[in-house]
């Protein structure tokens, strides 16, 4: 309606579009007759779907891809010009993009050139593979391809592997002590306070890929939160009970065992959002139990939520609490596929064409195991807190009330190392940012490569990376153009910082104490909850 008011615009993009059609059609006529002649589109250098070499070396599939590429061009610049509120265009990017890469032509197996290759190089077993591959997506996936083989691996054995003790257990969380693998560790313990919107093992991936055990191992007494998987029984459960029944809870337990006064807490993603409102909430009484905080890709401020701002907004919002009401929770699958759906091209075109048209296996890969074992939200918390962090942005406001005080960021002093990753499409990291402007705290701000995951499971090796810049003064591009660039993994520059909040040696602490001794092995059963 909007670009039906504005004729100008729209007459202008399709002069675009058809000068660039012309000199698609120019270009492919140049290649059929054995010239060279730049195409008037490219793809982006991250977008694998048109490596084939038939893409540029067949004249009919080059003018393919070009078509494409110029109506998918088309497209976006109409949805730009369009005279529509943000959220308007917000919703109309998301569906464009939505629609432009599930019409590309590497999704059907007559314009998919590598499908093609691989149907001959294998009698047509390839598609006879991934036809009885779809059939069984459709039957026992929900007609989505599958992302992973998560045959490969067991939860315990694979996964949240690190050795410990779950040392309390309540109806929301239980609380897992790993056992010490150093002589001496630091007085201070470690909390890792994951988010419950994923089971807990991304923070305790797979071995030499977690966190949690770079962290024992470089002699942090470290505790971490395994929530349960809600169902409708839980539906009245609150964020005021996730404050009280998980990470404050966690910390009594944690004194009792330790002896410590003080802990310091990693929170990630939801798990740093209620992090900092714990922090916010035991400044009211001028609690000192956190020694310091380290936020992973956690938003504080919700005012830019990047594209999940599409599904977040107040009318969106009321429509799923709608929904939950009438289950009592969010299914976990629902969640995940929204996720996927704001990288569809990696994580649902590409499985369609690998699995189905190639009729491959998908693959064995850690963190899509841990990807596709989602967790269930209860109506109640889950409702509260869309409402009030991503349409009322009570938290950065500095008025949303919980377990009755309201919170206020800026009366947490405690030291913080914030923690983004450049292409976090579920935290953008320009967003995490303005929590710098949000605490008093002594702050280190740290930019990792990669995405909201793969950007926190980030171990030391060649291709890690992260950025650094001691000035919090300017805006987050401003600090960018100015940071300091490390080609290393930003684990190793955590070390070095906690280890200067984590107090002197000691002896490890016995796993349990009288009043909480170990009750089952690490990952504990709530972990293992479908």
């Amino acid at each position: 309606m909007a670009l039906a008011r504005q004729p100008k615009d729209v007459l202008s993009a399709v002069l675009r579009c058809s000068e660039r059609l012309t000199k698609a059609n120019f270009a492919a006529l140049s290649d059929g007759l054995g010239a060279s002649v730049p195409g008037p589109m490219a793809p982006p250098a991250s977008d694998h779907r048109f490596d084939d070499p038939a893409w540029r070396d067949n004249a009919a599939f080059r003018l393919l891809e070009q078509w494409y590429l110029v109506a998918a061009e088309t497209s976006r610049e109409l949805v730009d010009v369009a005279a529509v509120d943000p959220m308007t265009r917000a919703k109309a990017t998301f569906i464009a993009n939505l629609i432009i890469d599930a019409v590309a032509p590497t999704n059907l197996l007559l314009t998919n050139p590598a499908a093609l290759q691989k149907a001959f190089q294998t009698g047509g077993l390839s598609v006879l593979r991934g036809g009885r591959t779809f059939l069984q997506d459709v039957a026992t996936n929900k007609g989505r391809p599958r992302q992973v083989d998560a045959s490969s691996f067991r939860v315990g054995r694979d996964l949240a592997a690190t050795p410990g003790k779950v040392v309390y257990r309540s109806d929301l969380i239980e609380l897992i002590q790993y056992e010490a693998q150093t002589d001496t560790v630091f007085e201070t313990p470690l909390l890792a306070s994951p988010p419950w919107i994923n089971k807990y093992y991304i923070m305790d991936l797979a071995p030499k890929r977690s966190f949690i055990e770079w962290a024992v191992t470089h002699g942090h007494t470290t505790f971490a939160i395994s929530y349960r998987n809600p169902d409708s029984s839980m539906r009245d459960l609150s964020l005021d009970d996730y404050l009280l029944g998980g990470p404050l809870a966690a910390l009594d337990v944690i004194a009792d065992i330790t002896g410590a006064d003080q802990a310091n807490i990693v929170g990630l993603c939801l798990g740093g959002t209620l992090t900092a409102m714990l922090l916010a909430w035991l400044a009211q009484d001028g609690s000192k139990r956190v020694r310091s905080v380290t936020l992973l890709n956690s938003l504080l401020d919700f005012s830019e939520p990047g594209v999940l701002g599409a599904f977040t907004d107040a009318e969106s919002v009321e429509r799923l609490i709608k929904k939950m009401s009438k289950r009592g929770y969010l299914e976990g699958s629902e969640m995940a596929g929204t996720f996927d759906s704001l990288r569809a091209n990696d994580l649902i075109w590409n499985y369609v064409a690998a699995n189905w048209l190639m009729g491959q296996k998908p693959p064995a890969f850690d963190i899509l195991a841990w990807n596709a074992d989602s967790t269930r939200m209860p109506a109640a918390m889950h409702a509260f807190y869309l409402r009030s962090c991503y349409v009322d942005n009570a938290l950065a406001k500095n008025t949303l009330e919980l377990a009755g005080r309201v919170l206020r960021l800026d009366d947490i002093t405690t030291d913080t190392y914030l923690l983004a990753a450049k292409e976090d499409h579920i935290a953008p990291w320009r967003s995490s940012y303005k929590a710098t402007s949000l605490l008093k705290s002594e702050m280190r701000f740290v930019l990792s490569s990669s995405g909201h995951i793969a950007g926190i499971v980030n171990p030391p090796s060649p291709k890690a990376r992260h950025w650094t810049n001691l000035d919090l003064s300017a805006s987050a591009d401003a600090w960018l153009a100015s940071a300091e660039s490390h080609e290393k993994s930003w684990w190793e520059d955590w070390a070095t910082w906690i280890e200067g909040r984590a107090g002197t040696r000691r002896r490890p602490p016995r796993v349990g104490s009288k009043h909480n001794p170990p009750i089952d092995d690490a990952p504990g059963t709530y972990v293992l909850e479908k």
